[in-house]
This record gives C-alpha cells, sequence and structure tokens, in this order.
C-alpha cells in the first residue's frame, strides 16, 4: 500500500514514516499543500497523512481539493493536526476526510488507524452476487453499481471502495432504518477508529453521486433523530 505522508515538522514526518515502513507500507512525504497535490496526481496514493496546518494550502483546502478530482483515485485521508478541539475535528470531517488523530499521538495507534482505513475495503469483498431494486444494481462479483433513472439504460456509477459498500448495504436492505452505529458495525467492525459522524460525510458524498437532486434525495433519506433509510422497490 502506498501512503502519502502531507507533514512540514521533519521529525513527525520522518517518525510516522519509520513507523509506516516498518509495517511494510511504501511512504513518500510532502512537505507542503501545492506540493502534495502535485504528487497525488502524479500517482494517486491508497491513504494520504494530510497535517492541517502546512505552508502553500492547507490540509482543509487540500482534503477538498482532491475529493473534487473525479477520475482518480481516491484515497482514504487520515487527517493530523494540533487542534483538538470539535469544531475542527466536524470541519475535518465534512471536507471528506475519513478520520481524524490529534497531536501529540501514539505511533503504535496511528498504524493500527491506517491499517483500520485500509481494512474497510476487505470488509464486504465480491461474493458473486447481484442485489437490484427499481433503480439500482449492485454487482459485488464485479464491483460495480449502476442507476436507470430517466434513460433507457443503466448509467455506471463512479463510486470509490466505500462508497460503493455504503450503497450495497442500503441497496440489500431497503426499507430498513440504520444508524450511525449500525452503519459502522456492517462496513467496519470492529477496524473502526475515530468519529462516527464520518458516517454523515460518506452518505452525503454517496448522494452527491446517485440522487438526482442531493439537497432533497429521493432514496437517502434521513429519519430525524435516528440515522438514513435507502427507499427504493426490491425486485425479485
Amino acid at each position: 500500500m502506498d501512503i502519502l505522508i502531507v507533514e512540514d515538522e521533519s521529525e513527525i514526518a520522518q517518525l510516522i514514516q519509520h513507523s509506516l515502513e516498518k509495517e511494510g507500507f511504501s511512504c513518500r512525504i510532502s512537505r507542503d499543500g501545492i506540493n502534495a497535490l502535485r504528487m497525488f496526481q502524479e500517482q494517486p496514493p491508497d491513504l494520504i497523512i494530510l497535517d492541517l496546518m502546512i505552508p502553500g494550502l492547507d490540509g482543509l483546502e487540500v482534503c477538498v481539493r482532491i475529493r473534487q478530482k473525479p477520475g482518480i483515485k481516491d484515497p482514504y485521508i487520515l487527517m493530523l493536526t494540533a487542534k483538538g478541539e470539535e469544531i475542527d475535528r466536524v470541519i475535518g470531517l465534512s471536507t471528506g476526510a475519513d478520520d481524524y488523530m490529534v497531536k501529540p499521538f501514539s505511533p503504535r495507534e496511528l498504524v493500527a488507524r491506517v491499517r483500520a482505513l485500509l481494512r474497510r475495503s476487505l470488509r464486504q469483498g465480491g461474493q458473486g452476487q447481484i442485489t437490484r431494486t427499481q433503480h439500482f444494481i449492485v454487482d459485488l462479483d464485479q464491483r460495480t453499481a449502476s442507476r436507470q433513472i430517466n434513460s433507457p439504460q443503466p448509467e455506471a456509477l463512479d463510486l470509490t471502495t466505500l462508497e460503493f459498500n455504503l450503497l450495497n448495504t442500503f441497496v440489500s436492505n431497503p426499507g430498513r432504518v440504520w444508524n450511525r452505529t449500525q452503519i459502522i458495525e456492517k462496513l467496519w467492525g470492529d477496524n473502526f477508529f475515530g468519529d462516527e459522524r464520518v458516517v454523515d460525510t460518506h452518505v452525503a458524498r454517496l448522494r452527491k453521486k446517485i440522487e438526482p437532486d442531493p439537497a432533497n434525495p429521493t432514496f437517502i433519506k434521513t429519519v430525524v433523530g435516528v440515522g438514513y433509510k435507502f427507499e427504493d422497490s426490491p425486485v425479485v
């Protein structure tokens, strides 16, 4: 697995690199946000460890720009910062980060969180199963998903691994109400570290890709005070 470390403090960057390479990961380091985006475009990594306070472009802006680039490998992002206020965590997660760590941190915990993020894609492997609803088709064997709303032919959906697994969870259980804890247990099991509100971020990103109007969702409905429900007629 290829990991891009975006950290301007040399000692911290080297500590992270040493800890991860000792566990068999391949690491590259960028000292600023502009160079990080260039390295991302030249060779998209599997995961980015992204410091919030970096020169050039800050971590929030780097995160936003990475998530806005269609057709490029969509990495997991672990945001790293000295700020520990709750609002900073919320902002970081809302820009598309998958997890959040506050300095000072334990290298052992950092490695554990990196492994947990990278294992997310293994929670739902191919099972030779196709699930259909009136407007969606999810093929677990081929790891493909499509929707058919206003066109005669299905439209392929460009989803990240996590978005695919989330859609499969919804499509496989139309009408079921899920709270955040249940979604976390379904997708990541005991491998989850971090704020459960990261679920809201991924639901919002999935809505942008599958809903005709993400601001007024037709399929992924919010159940106030509980969580989310997928509404579409199953096809047997």
